[in-house]
Protein backbone atom coordinates (compact mmCIF):
# COMPACT_ATOMS: atom_id res chain seq x y z
CA UNK A 1 0.00 0.00 0.00
CA UNK A 2 2.57 2.69 0.79
CA UNK A 3 4.29 1.94 -2.47
CA UNK A 4 1.04 2.57 -4.51
CA UNK A 5 0.66 5.70 -2.25
CA UNK A 6 3.98 7.04 -2.80
CA UNK A 7 4.02 5.89 -5.78
CA UNK A 8 0.77 8.33 -6.58
CA UNK A 9 2.97 10.92 -5.35
CA UNK A 10 6.09 10.99 -7.80
CA UNK A 11 3.92 10.69 -10.36
CA UNK A 12 1.98 13.87 -9.58
CA UNK A 13 5.21 15.45 -8.92
CA UNK A 14 6.35 14.76 -11.93
CA UNK A 15 3.59 16.28 -13.67
CA UNK A 16 3.91 19.40 -11.36
CA UNK A 17 6.94 19.04 -12.75
CA UNK A 18 6.19 19.29 -16.07
CA UNK A 19 3.41 21.91 -15.65
CA UNK A 20 6.01 24.20 -14.27
CA UNK A 21 8.85 23.63 -16.55
CA UNK A 22 6.00 24.69 -20.06
CA UNK A 23 5.46 27.61 -17.76
CA UNK A 24 9.01 28.74 -17.69
CA UNK A 25 9.87 27.44 -21.35
CA UNK A 26 6.93 29.52 -22.65
CA UNK A 27 7.91 32.77 -20.32
CA UNK A 28 8.62 34.83 -23.48
CA UNK A 29 5.85 33.54 -25.77
CA UNK A 30 3.37 35.83 -26.94
CA UNK A 31 -0.52 35.74 -25.29
CA UNK A 32 0.39 32.86 -23.36
CA UNK A 33 -1.70 31.66 -20.46
CA UNK A 34 0.57 29.88 -17.45
CA UNK A 35 -1.08 26.90 -16.23
CA UNK A 36 -1.58 25.10 -12.71
CA UNK A 37 -1.79 21.97 -11.31
CA UNK A 38 -4.48 20.85 -9.23
CA UNK A 39 -4.57 18.11 -6.59
CA UNK A 40 -6.66 15.81 -4.85
CA UNK A 41 -5.99 12.71 -2.10
CA UNK A 42 -7.46 9.59 -2.76
CA UNK A 43 -9.15 7.47 -0.71
CA UNK A 44 -10.83 3.99 -1.23
CA UNK A 45 -14.56 3.99 -0.69
CA UNK A 46 -16.25 0.59 0.15
CA UNK A 47 -19.99 0.34 -0.96
CA UNK A 48 -20.82 1.66 2.75
CA UNK A 49 -18.56 4.21 3.30
CA UNK A 50 -15.09 4.88 4.57
CA UNK A 51 -14.52 3.74 8.05
CA UNK A 52 -12.98 6.64 10.87
CA UNK A 53 -9.56 4.88 10.72
CA UNK A 54 -9.13 4.68 7.08
CA UNK A 55 -5.98 5.90 5.49
CA UNK A 56 -5.95 8.23 2.20
CA UNK A 57 -4.28 6.06 -0.87
CA UNK A 58 -2.36 8.85 -1.92
CA UNK A 59 -2.50 11.71 -4.42
CA UNK A 60 -3.73 12.68 -7.89
CA UNK A 61 -3.92 14.96 -10.55
CA UNK A 62 -7.71 16.78 -10.85
CA UNK A 63 -6.76 19.29 -13.21
CA UNK A 64 -4.01 21.09 -15.45
CA UNK A 65 -6.33 24.62 -15.66
CA UNK A 66 -4.87 27.63 -17.06
CA UNK A 67 -5.10 30.86 -15.99
CA UNK A 68 -6.20 33.91 -17.85
CA UNK A 69 -5.32 36.74 -16.18
CA UNK A 70 -3.94 39.92 -17.82
CA UNK A 71 -0.58 39.69 -19.22
CA UNK A 72 1.92 43.08 -19.45
CA UNK A 73 1.71 45.22 -22.67
CA UNK A 74 4.44 45.79 -24.67
CA UNK A 75 4.46 48.55 -27.26
CA UNK A 76 5.81 48.10 -30.74
CA UNK A 77 6.49 49.91 -33.89
CA UNK A 78 3.77 47.79 -36.40
CA UNK A 79 0.37 49.08 -36.44
CA UNK A 80 -1.01 45.34 -37.08
CA UNK A 81 0.29 44.30 -33.60
CA UNK A 82 -2.72 44.28 -31.08
CA UNK A 83 -3.10 43.07 -28.01
CA UNK A 84 -6.12 43.21 -25.68
CA UNK A 85 -6.72 45.01 -22.41
CA UNK A 86 -9.49 43.56 -20.51
CA UNK A 87 -11.45 40.54 -21.11
CA UNK A 88 -11.88 38.77 -24.53
CA UNK A 89 -9.98 36.73 -27.23
CA UNK A 90 -9.36 37.35 -31.03
CA UNK A 91 -11.20 34.99 -33.45
CA UNK A 92 -9.08 33.23 -36.32
CA UNK A 93 -9.96 31.17 -39.34
CA UNK A 94 -7.48 28.22 -40.47
CA UNK A 95 -9.26 29.12 -43.88
CA UNK A 96 -10.66 31.90 -45.86
CA UNK A 97 -14.45 30.42 -46.98
CA UNK A 98 -13.84 27.44 -44.02
CA UNK A 99 -15.29 27.27 -40.07
CA UNK A 100 -12.57 25.84 -38.31
CA UNK A 101 -12.48 28.82 -35.77
CA UNK A 102 -9.73 29.21 -33.02
CA UNK A 103 -9.28 32.08 -30.54
CA UNK A 104 -6.40 33.30 -29.06
CA UNK A 105 -4.67 36.28 -27.12
CA UNK A 106 -1.59 36.60 -29.35
CA UNK A 107 -1.71 39.67 -31.44
CA UNK A 108 1.35 39.43 -33.88
CA UNK A 109 -0.72 40.33 -37.15
CA UNK A 110 0.78 40.56 -40.55
CA UNK A 111 -0.55 39.78 -44.67
CA UNK A 112 0.25 37.05 -46.99
CA UNK A 113 0.82 37.41 -50.56
CA UNK A 114 -3.15 38.24 -51.50
CA UNK A 115 -2.85 41.10 -49.00
CA UNK A 116 -5.28 39.33 -46.23
CA UNK A 117 -4.29 39.97 -42.42
CA UNK A 118 -3.34 36.52 -40.76
CA UNK A 119 -1.20 35.38 -37.78
CA UNK A 120 2.22 33.81 -37.28
CA UNK A 121 0.25 30.30 -37.86
CA UNK A 122 -1.17 31.86 -41.23
CA UNK A 123 -4.51 32.22 -39.42
CA UNK A 124 -6.82 34.61 -40.80
CA UNK A 125 -8.14 37.19 -38.23
CA UNK A 126 -12.14 37.95 -38.81
CA UNK A 127 -13.84 40.67 -38.17
CA UNK A 128 -17.61 41.91 -38.19
CA UNK A 129 -18.42 43.43 -41.37
CA UNK A 130 -18.85 47.98 -41.49
CA UNK A 131 -20.89 50.03 -43.62
CA UNK A 132 -19.38 53.12 -45.62
CA UNK A 133 -19.34 55.28 -41.65
CA UNK A 134 -17.81 52.66 -39.72
CA UNK A 135 -20.68 51.27 -38.58
CA UNK A 136 -20.96 47.62 -37.57
CA UNK A 137 -24.24 45.66 -39.50
CA UNK A 138 -23.43 42.32 -37.93
CA UNK A 139 -21.83 41.07 -34.63
CA UNK A 140 -22.80 37.20 -35.18
CA UNK A 141 -19.94 34.75 -35.59
CA UNK A 142 -21.26 33.54 -38.64
CA UNK A 143 -20.73 36.99 -40.52
CA UNK A 144 -17.63 37.44 -39.78
CA UNK A 145 -14.98 37.54 -42.71
CA UNK A 146 -11.17 38.25 -43.40
CA UNK A 147 -9.53 41.43 -43.70
CA UNK A 148 -8.15 42.11 -46.97
CA UNK A 149 -6.24 45.07 -47.56
CA UNK A 150 -7.59 47.50 -50.19
CA UNK A 151 -5.85 48.33 -53.68
CA UNK A 152 -2.95 50.96 -52.84
CA UNK A 153 -5.00 53.53 -55.22
CA UNK A 154 -7.88 55.15 -53.60
CA UNK A 155 -10.40 56.56 -56.26
CA UNK A 156 -10.92 60.74 -56.50
CA UNK A 157 -13.75 62.16 -55.81
CA UNK A 158 -15.06 65.38 -57.48
CA UNK A 159 -15.77 68.27 -55.31
CA UNK A 160 -19.20 69.52 -54.92
CA UNK A 161 -19.71 71.51 -51.90
CA UNK A 162 -17.49 74.01 -50.42
CA UNK A 163 -18.31 75.20 -46.66
CA UNK A 164 -17.58 78.98 -46.58
CA UNK A 165 -17.47 81.21 -43.70
CA UNK A 166 -16.05 84.77 -43.78
CA UNK A 167 -15.87 88.16 -42.16
CA UNK A 168 -16.94 91.18 -44.52
CA UNK A 169 -15.11 94.44 -43.04
CA UNK A 170 -18.35 96.24 -42.91
CA UNK A 171 -16.31 100.05 -43.32
CA UNK A 172 -14.81 98.69 -46.71
CA UNK A 173 -15.04 101.29 -49.04
CA UNK A 174 -17.72 100.43 -51.67
CA UNK A 175 -17.54 100.18 -55.06
CA UNK A 176 -19.38 99.70 -58.53
CA UNK A 177 -19.14 95.89 -59.55
CA UNK A 178 -18.89 97.05 -63.27
CA UNK A 179 -15.28 98.14 -62.47
CA UNK A 180 -14.38 94.91 -60.70
CA UNK A 181 -10.75 93.48 -62.02
CA UNK A 182 -9.30 90.31 -60.40
CA UNK A 183 -6.26 91.38 -62.11
CA UNK A 184 -5.86 95.08 -59.71
CA UNK A 185 -6.83 94.27 -55.79
CA UNK A 186 -8.46 98.48 -55.52
CA UNK A 187 -11.57 97.08 -57.10
CA UNK A 188 -12.47 94.51 -54.89
CA UNK A 189 -12.90 94.65 -51.32
CA UNK A 190 -11.72 91.04 -50.22
CA UNK A 191 -10.61 87.52 -51.85
CA UNK A 192 -9.24 83.97 -50.76
CA UNK A 193 -9.30 80.63 -52.39
CA UNK A 194 -9.52 76.95 -51.94
CA UNK A 195 -8.30 73.83 -53.69
CA UNK A 196 -10.83 71.92 -55.20
CA UNK A 197 -10.68 68.33 -57.09
CA UNK A 198 -12.28 66.94 -60.35
CA UNK A 199 -13.54 63.93 -61.24
CA UNK A 200 -10.38 62.78 -62.46
CA UNK A 201 -8.67 63.73 -58.90
CA UNK A 202 -6.45 66.98 -60.82
CA UNK A 203 -7.06 69.92 -58.19
CA UNK A 204 -8.05 73.80 -59.20
CA UNK A 205 -7.90 76.51 -57.58
CA UNK A 206 -11.08 78.20 -56.68
CA UNK A 207 -10.96 81.99 -56.00
CA UNK A 208 -13.76 84.22 -54.31
CA UNK A 209 -13.66 88.04 -54.90
CA UNK A 210 -15.70 90.18 -52.41
CA UNK A 211 -16.87 93.42 -53.55
CA UNK A 212 -18.72 95.77 -51.10
CA UNK A 213 -21.50 96.63 -53.40
CA UNK A 214 -21.53 100.65 -54.18
CA UNK A 215 -25.19 102.16 -53.20
CA UNK A 216 -27.09 102.93 -56.83
CA UNK A 217 -25.21 101.03 -58.80
CA UNK A 218 -26.74 98.40 -61.42
CA UNK A 219 -26.93 95.79 -58.73
CA UNK A 220 -27.80 97.92 -56.04
CA UNK A 221 -30.98 99.80 -56.77
CA UNK A 222 -32.05 99.24 -53.12
CA UNK A 223 -29.14 101.30 -51.76
CA UNK A 224 -28.42 99.05 -49.27
CA UNK A 225 -25.03 99.95 -47.27
CA UNK A 226 -25.06 95.99 -46.36
CA UNK A 227 -25.36 94.61 -49.45
CA UNK A 228 -21.66 92.25 -50.82
CA UNK A 229 -20.82 90.97 -54.45
CA UNK A 230 -19.40 87.70 -54.40
CA UNK A 231 -17.53 86.00 -57.78
CA UNK A 232 -15.93 83.27 -58.19
CA UNK A 233 -12.93 81.83 -60.64
CA UNK A 234 -11.82 78.53 -61.31
CA UNK A 235 -7.98 78.69 -62.12
CA UNK A 236 -8.43 82.13 -63.05
CA UNK A 237 -11.39 81.85 -65.15
CA UNK A 238 -14.76 83.83 -64.32
CA UNK A 239 -17.13 81.12 -64.23
CA UNK A 240 -20.57 81.95 -63.54
CA UNK A 241 -23.40 81.58 -60.87
CA UNK A 242 -26.20 79.31 -61.55
CA UNK A 243 -29.15 82.16 -61.85
CA UNK A 244 -26.41 84.75 -60.72
CA UNK A 245 -27.05 88.71 -62.05
CA UNK A 246 -24.88 88.89 -64.81
CA UNK A 247 -22.23 91.55 -64.69
CA UNK A 248 -19.82 92.91 -67.26
CA UNK A 249 -16.58 94.42 -65.96
CA UNK A 250 -12.63 94.48 -67.17
CA UNK A 251 -10.19 90.87 -66.26
CA UNK A 252 -7.15 92.39 -66.82
CA UNK A 253 -6.57 91.49 -70.47
CA UNK A 254 -10.58 92.70 -71.70
CA UNK A 255 -13.70 92.04 -70.24
CA UNK A 256 -15.69 89.74 -68.54
CA UNK A 257 -19.26 89.17 -68.82
CA UNK A 258 -19.89 87.12 -65.34
CA UNK A 259 -23.23 86.20 -63.32
CA UNK A 260 -22.31 86.99 -60.17
CA UNK A 261 -24.37 86.82 -56.54
CA UNK A 262 -25.47 89.04 -54.30
CA UNK A 263 -25.33 88.78 -50.35
CA UNK A 264 -27.26 90.76 -48.31
CA UNK A 265 -26.66 91.54 -44.22
CA UNK A 266 -29.08 92.93 -41.95
CA UNK A 267 -27.94 95.58 -39.76
CA UNK A 268 -26.72 94.04 -36.78
CA UNK A 269 -23.80 92.14 -39.04
CA UNK A 270 -25.80 88.97 -39.33
CA UNK A 271 -26.18 87.40 -42.66
CA UNK A 272 -30.06 88.03 -44.66
CA UNK A 273 -30.07 86.21 -47.87
CA UNK A 274 -28.27 85.84 -51.18
CA UNK A 275 -29.71 86.16 -54.87
CA UNK A 276 -29.54 83.91 -56.17
CA UNK A 277 -30.66 81.78 -52.27
CA UNK A 278 -28.01 79.12 -53.42
CA UNK A 279 -24.87 79.72 -54.51
CA UNK A 280 -24.21 77.48 -57.11
CA UNK A 281 -21.69 77.04 -60.07
CA UNK A 282 -22.97 76.41 -63.52
CA UNK A 283 -21.09 73.60 -65.11
CA UNK A 284 -17.13 74.78 -65.16
CA UNK A 285 -16.11 72.45 -68.26
CA UNK A 286 -12.74 71.41 -67.69
CA UNK A 287 -10.33 70.36 -70.41
CA UNK A 288 -8.39 67.43 -69.40
CA UNK A 289 -11.67 65.07 -69.82
CA UNK A 290 -13.25 65.49 -66.37
CA UNK A 291 -17.05 66.22 -65.88
CA UNK A 292 -17.97 69.44 -65.23
CA UNK A 293 -17.85 71.05 -61.87
CA UNK A 294 -20.79 72.06 -60.37
CA UNK A 295 -19.79 73.07 -56.93
CA UNK A 296 -22.00 75.08 -54.17
CA UNK A 297 -20.70 77.37 -51.56
CA UNK A 298 -22.48 77.12 -48.60
CA UNK A 299 -21.70 80.58 -46.79
CA UNK A 300 -25.48 80.54 -44.96
CA UNK A 301 -24.66 77.79 -42.80
CA UNK A 302 -20.93 79.04 -41.95
CA UNK A 303 -21.45 81.54 -39.74
CA UNK A 304 -20.64 84.23 -42.55
CA UNK A 305 -20.60 87.84 -41.10
CA UNK A 306 -20.45 91.40 -42.13
CA UNK A 307 -18.74 93.59 -39.20
CA UNK A 308 -16.83 96.50 -38.62
CA UNK A 309 -13.23 94.43 -37.98
CA UNK A 310 -10.89 93.19 -40.45
CA UNK A 311 -11.79 90.63 -42.99
CA UNK A 312 -10.99 86.68 -41.90
CA UNK A 313 -11.79 83.35 -42.64
CA UNK A 314 -13.32 81.34 -40.46
CA UNK A 315 -14.15 77.98 -42.36
CA UNK A 316 -13.23 77.15 -46.19
CA UNK A 317 -13.96 73.71 -46.36
CA UNK A 318 -14.30 71.98 -49.83
CA UNK A 319 -15.15 68.52 -50.10
CA UNK A 320 -14.07 66.05 -52.83
CA UNK A 321 -10.41 65.00 -52.70
CA UNK A 322 -7.72 63.70 -55.11
CA UNK A 323 -5.89 60.07 -55.98
CA UNK A 324 -4.49 58.50 -53.32
CA UNK A 325 -2.03 55.92 -52.56
CA UNK A 326 -2.17 53.60 -49.25
CA UNK A 327 0.02 54.82 -46.30
CA UNK A 328 -1.11 53.05 -43.54
CA UNK A 329 -3.23 51.05 -41.27
CA UNK A 330 -5.24 52.84 -38.29
CA UNK A 331 -7.06 50.87 -35.72
CA UNK A 332 -8.99 52.28 -33.14
CA UNK A 333 -9.21 51.12 -29.38
CA UNK A 334 -12.78 49.46 -30.61
CA UNK A 335 -11.02 47.69 -33.45
CA UNK A 336 -12.62 49.78 -36.18
CA UNK A 337 -9.68 49.46 -39.13
CA UNK A 338 -9.28 52.07 -41.06
CA UNK A 339 -7.16 52.42 -44.82
CA UNK A 340 -5.02 55.82 -44.54
CA UNK A 341 -4.24 57.39 -48.11
CA UNK A 342 -2.36 60.10 -49.45
CA UNK A 343 -4.83 62.29 -49.74
CA UNK A 344 -6.11 62.29 -46.05
CA UNK A 345 -8.93 59.74 -46.54
CA UNK A 346 -9.40 56.86 -44.26
CA UNK A 347 -11.74 54.14 -45.77
CA UNK A 348 -13.24 51.92 -42.71
CA UNK A 349 -12.46 48.02 -43.78
CA UNK A 350 -14.28 46.03 -40.61
CA UNK A 351 -13.96 45.74 -37.07
CA UNK A 352 -12.11 43.34 -35.37
CA UNK A 353 -14.34 40.52 -33.85
CA UNK A 354 -13.85 39.92 -30.23
CA UNK A 355 -14.92 36.24 -28.62
CA UNK A 356 -15.88 35.37 -24.96
CA UNK A 357 -17.04 32.35 -22.77
CA UNK A 358 -19.06 31.65 -19.67
CA UNK A 359 -15.71 29.70 -18.49
CA UNK A 360 -12.58 30.32 -20.19
CA UNK A 361 -11.28 27.98 -18.11
CA UNK A 362 -13.06 25.12 -20.21
CA UNK A 363 -11.07 25.98 -23.60
CA UNK A 364 -9.60 23.54 -25.23
CA UNK A 365 -5.68 24.17 -25.84
CA UNK A 366 -4.21 23.64 -29.36
CA UNK A 367 -1.10 25.49 -29.37
CA UNK A 368 0.33 28.33 -30.76
CA UNK A 369 -1.00 30.44 -27.83
CA UNK A 370 -4.81 29.33 -29.33
CA UNK A 371 -7.66 27.55 -28.12
CA UNK A 372 -11.22 26.13 -29.31
CA UNK A 373 -14.35 26.17 -27.97
CA UNK A 374 -15.44 23.14 -25.81
CA UNK A 375 -18.35 22.08 -23.75
CA UNK A 376 -16.74 22.92 -21.09
CA UNK A 377 -16.09 26.42 -22.12
CA UNK A 378 -19.82 27.22 -22.99
CA UNK A 379 -20.99 28.68 -26.29
CA UNK A 380 -18.59 31.58 -27.47
CA UNK A 381 -20.02 35.06 -27.32
CA UNK A 382 -19.09 37.82 -29.52
CA UNK A 383 -19.16 41.53 -30.01
CA UNK A 384 -17.11 44.93 -30.45
CA UNK A 385 -14.12 45.73 -28.15
CA UNK A 386 -15.30 48.10 -25.86
CA UNK A 387 -18.79 46.66 -25.63
CA UNK A 388 -20.35 44.97 -23.04
CA UNK A 389 -17.87 42.79 -20.99
CA UNK A 390 -15.05 42.80 -23.16
CA UNK A 391 -11.95 44.90 -23.01
CA UNK A 392 -10.05 47.24 -25.22
CA UNK A 393 -7.73 46.77 -28.18
CA UNK A 394 -4.21 48.73 -27.95
CA UNK A 395 -3.09 48.85 -31.83
CA UNK A 396 0.55 48.88 -31.89
CA UNK A 397 1.53 46.72 -28.54
CA UNK A 398 1.43 42.53 -27.89
CA UNK A 399 0.45 41.04 -24.63
CA UNK A 400 3.65 39.10 -23.25
CA UNK A 401 3.33 36.05 -21.52
CA UNK A 402 1.22 36.12 -17.79
CA UNK A 403 4.18 33.64 -16.47
CA UNK A 404 5.72 35.29 -13.34
CA UNK A 405 9.54 33.14 -13.17
CA UNK A 406 9.99 34.15 -9.81
CA UNK A 407 7.16 32.35 -8.64
CA UNK A 408 7.61 29.60 -11.11
CA UNK A 409 11.20 28.85 -9.71
CA UNK A 410 9.98 28.47 -6.63
CA UNK A 411 7.38 25.69 -8.02
CA UNK A 412 10.34 24.41 -9.60
CA UNK A 413 11.72 24.04 -6.41
CA UNK A 414 8.81 22.67 -4.05
CA UNK A 415 7.85 20.12 -7.06
CA UNK A 416 11.52 19.07 -6.62
CA UNK A 417 11.21 18.31 -2.88
CA UNK A 418 7.89 16.45 -3.28
CA UNK A 419 9.52 14.33 -5.97
CA UNK A 420 12.16 13.98 -3.32
CA UNK A 421 10.09 13.13 -0.77
CA UNK A 422 8.18 10.55 -2.31
CA UNK A 423 11.21 8.80 -3.62
CA UNK A 424 12.41 8.49 0.50
CA UNK A 425 8.65 7.21 1.33
CA UNK A 426 9.70 4.55 -1.13
CA UNK A 427 13.16 4.18 0.07
CA UNK A 428 11.96 4.08 3.66
CA UNK A 429 9.26 1.15 2.62
CA UNK A 430 11.79 -0.67 0.60
CA UNK A 431 13.98 -0.85 3.89
CA UNK A 432 10.89 -1.67 6.00
CA UNK A 433 10.19 -4.59 3.57
CA UNK A 434 13.75 -5.94 3.60
CA UNK A 435 13.62 -6.13 7.60
CA UNK A 436 10.59 -8.30 7.33
CA UNK A 437 12.17 -10.55 4.96
CA UNK A 438 14.80 -11.01 6.76
CA UNK A 439 13.49 -12.17 9.98
CA UNK A 440 14.45 -15.62 10.77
Amino acid sequence: MSFNTALSGLQAATVDLSVTSNNIANVATTGFKSSRTEFGDLYEISPFGNTPNQVGSGVQVLSVSQEFDQGNLKFTDASLDMAISGQGFFITNKSLTGSDISYTRAGQFGVDSSGTITNSQGEYLQAFPVDANGNVTSTSLNTTVPIQLPATTGAPQATTEVEVGVNLDASAIASDPVLFDPTASNTYSHSTSTTVYDSLGASHVMSYYFIHDLPGSATNAANDPNQWIVATYLDGAAVDLNGGTSVTHPNGAGTDTQDVGIMNFNPDGSYNSSTPAVLQNTGMVLTNGANPLTTLHDFANNNTTQFSTAFSVSTLDPNGYSTGRLTGLDISEDGLLRAAYSNGISVPMGQVAMADFVNPQGLRSVGGSAWQESIDSGTVITGAAGTGRFGLIQSGALETSNVDLTQQLVNLITAQRNFQANARSIETSNSITDTVIQIR
